[in-house]
């Protein structure tokens, strides 16, 4: 009689299981974070039909590259604190001009203006669901 041995887990098992965190309450928390560091023209796409490399993209700019680390940073402080949710991977936190946090399902960018206007992720991205998330001061 042989023993059947247990596949060794994999880094993505807690991705597909059952206790995954929601991605929508994931993009309320990193939408207020960012609107509590006051991110620009912070948009919401919604790209789960068009693609299995994530769920969601969340992308502003910031005025500055202290701004940008600290956009960076208010994000994974508060879904650290909200939910227990640590960005998979990190890009871009030296040069300040353009972050990436992955978190999976979610992918954040925060970018400088210029970079924002040049990559436009938002076109090439023009068939995804769109969520444009108005300040408070934007209203005014």
């Amino acid at each position: 009689m042989t023993d059947i041995k247990q596949p060794a887990k994999t880094q993505f098992e807690h991705s597909f299981s059952d206790d995954a965190p929601d991605s929508r309450e994931m993009v309320e928390i990193i939408t207020e974070a960012l609107l509590s560091r006051k991110g620009k023209e912070i948009t919401v796409l919604d790209v789960s039909e068009l693609t299995t490399l994530t769920d969601y993209f969340v992308v502003c700019h910031g005025t500055s590259d202290v701004q940008i680390k600290a956009l960076a940073d208010a994000v994974e402080e508060d879904l650290q604190k909200k939910m227990g949710e640590k960005a998979w991977k990190k890009e871009g936190l030296q040069g300040r001009s353009w972050v990436i946090l992955d978190f999976v399902n979610i992918v954040v960018h925060v970018m400088s203006k210029e970079k924002r206007d040049f990559y436009g992720i938002e076109r090439m991205w023009n068939d995804a669901d769109v969520t444009y998330i108005k300040d408070s001061d934007d209203e005014a």
